[in-house]
């Protein structure tokens, strides 16, 4: 808006200096023919007529540019913009000074513009409530979080009951190095192992290894070292993203067995085809990510 503002002044000043050119030029001719006069003789009569004549088509011309001039400079704004002793860059000659007072005039305008207009919208503001409805509605309670509090007892039930309804191939061993926390070891059957590390009811960590790796190093459970082999190591950064989808602090037994049953869905990781391009090996790794929702199987590259 202010480009264009500026711009419509240029077209404005730029019109108005034209007709003052013209003016000058009207006024120029009227003042040399006035010196030049007719050089009046004897019997020079009809030379003095035409002279007259001509004299007052040049007034009428000087008068008609005068009223054009007139009109131009109230065509351009007239507003006043107050720079200081800024104002008298533009009195410097060089190129550099009149371009950085132009540059003055255009903020002080844009300035002025934004003043105007947030004085009209605080107007308008203050005249409408901004509420969505007039209705009071009563403060709604905020849901508190259940996992912050979890006795380990009520834990060790949630888990096992996950366990039943996951089925016999499903082994999982709960243990307590480190106080309060939970680990869980996941073992399904021949095929891979598991260390879910819980805060209270919440997923933390996981970590997954082969099934012919060792999960406890000198009596401790590794928690953070990684399997060496690749298909496990990439079922690892799949299985923390999809703690992170799982994470629901207000429903934290649905997360946990939303979580349980897709990670029990790895137990087909070396059986089943990949959903998409229906190969059982891509870049020589088989599907090693299952859909949230369908638990489907699907290779990195052909995941959805």
């Amino acid at each position: 808006m202010a480009d264009h503002s500026s711009k419509l002044d240029i077209v404005q000043a730029t019109a108005a200096l034209k007709s003052l050119r013209s003016l000058r030029n009207n006024v120029g001719t009227l003042f040399h023919s006035l010196t030049e006069g007719i050089g009046l003789q004897s019997g020079q009569d009809s030379k003095e007529s035409r002279f007259v004549a001509e004299l007052q088509q040049q007034l009428v011309t000087v008068q008609s540019g005068v009223k054009e001039f007139e009109e131009a400079i109230n065509n351009v704004d007239s507003v006043q913009v107050n720079l200081g002793n800024s104002g008298h860059l533009n009195q410097d000659c060089t190129p550099d000074a009149l371009n950085l007072y132009e540059s003055l005039v255009t903020s002080y305008r844009w300035t002025d513009n934004l003043v105007e207009y947030s004085g009209y919208a605080t107007t308008l503001l203050s005249q409408n409530a901004l509420k969505r409805s007039t209705l009071i509605h009563a403060k709604r309670r905020r849901i508190q979080p259940s996992s912050q509090n979890v006795p380990p007892h009520t834990i060790d039930n949630v888990i096992n009951s996950v366990c039943r309804s996951l089925g016999d191939n499903v082994k999982i061993e709960t243990f307590r190095p480190y106080g309060s926390s939970t680990v869980l070891q996941i073992t399904l059957g021949k095929i891979m192992k598991g260390i879910v590390v819980l805060k209270r009811l919440m997923v933390e960590w996981v970590v997954v290894k082969g099934a012919t790796e060792d999960l406890i190093e000198d009596g401790k459970i590794d928690m953070w070292g990684e399997s060496r082999y690749k298909v496990f190591r990439k079922v690892t950064e799949n299985a923390n993203a999809a703690m992170l989808h799982f994470y629901s602090p207000a429903y934290p037994e649905l997360a946990i067995r939303s979580f349980l049953t897709w990670f029990n869905s790895y137990q087909s990781l070396f059986t089943s085809p990949c959903k998409k391009c229906g190969h059982h090996l891509h870049n020589l790794l088989p599907p090693t990510w299952r859909d949230l929702r369908t638990l489907d199987p699907y290779h990195e590259d052909c995941k959805p």
